[in-house]
């Protein structure tokens, strides 16, 4: 039988719900966008944070990023989205605006094994527990880096990014270009 510990590990759902969906969003696709907008079903107020990791070179800058979601999400439905970004621990930003949970889409192709050590540690770290979501069957398919290395080799990504984005990679692919 299941006994409860003296830490409680559920998320509080009175009152206001925060969630925050973390991630590197270079580019944010439409499979992101799809997490978003489900996020915004089941949460008073839902973060999208762009991660920073300093061990990484991303395309898009920083900025670019928080504004191509900014864009992205620019209409009905997302006004109580909000996208920031953070180059330290998610779980401190977590703490900062009072989330109680970290939502990741989750596609088929071992996204869980690789989420799920976040997710025990920053539960650890906060006591901020994770929600997955399974990625759309439609989209899941789709990740930041096929949707660059399709742009690189001059393939349709018409579907897989926000309208907004693709202009904005061809213009960084057209740069790389001209630099190489």
């Amino acid at each position: 039988m299941f006994s409860a510990q003296t830490t409680d590990y559920r998320a509080n759902l009175g009152g206001m719900t925060i969630a925050v969906c973390p991630g590197s969003y270079d580019p944010v696709t439409a499979g992101h966008m799809d997490v978003i907008e489900r996020c915004t079903r089941f949460f008073d107020e839902v973060h999208v944070v762009v991660a920073v990791n300093a061990a990484k070179t991303p395309m898009f800058s920083e900025r670019t990023r928080v504004e191509a979601i900014r864009h992205a999400l620019d209409g009905d439905g997302f006004a109580q989205v909000k996208v920031a970004s953070t180059d330290g621990l998610i779980t401190d930003y977590c703490r900062r605006v009072g989330a109680t949970v970290i939502v990741k889409g989750l596609r088929q192709n071992g996204d869980y094994e690789a989420e799920l050590g976040m997710a025990l540690v920053n539960r650890k770290l906060a006591n901020i527990e994770t929600l997955f979501l399974p990625a759309d069957p439609v989209l899941e398919h789709i990740s930041s880096s096929i949707v660059k290395d399709v742009a690189r080799h001059g393939g349709d990504i018409t579907g897989m990014v926000p309208d907004g984005v693709a202009p904005m990679l061809m213009e960084i692919i057209k740069e790389e270009k001209s630099r190489s």
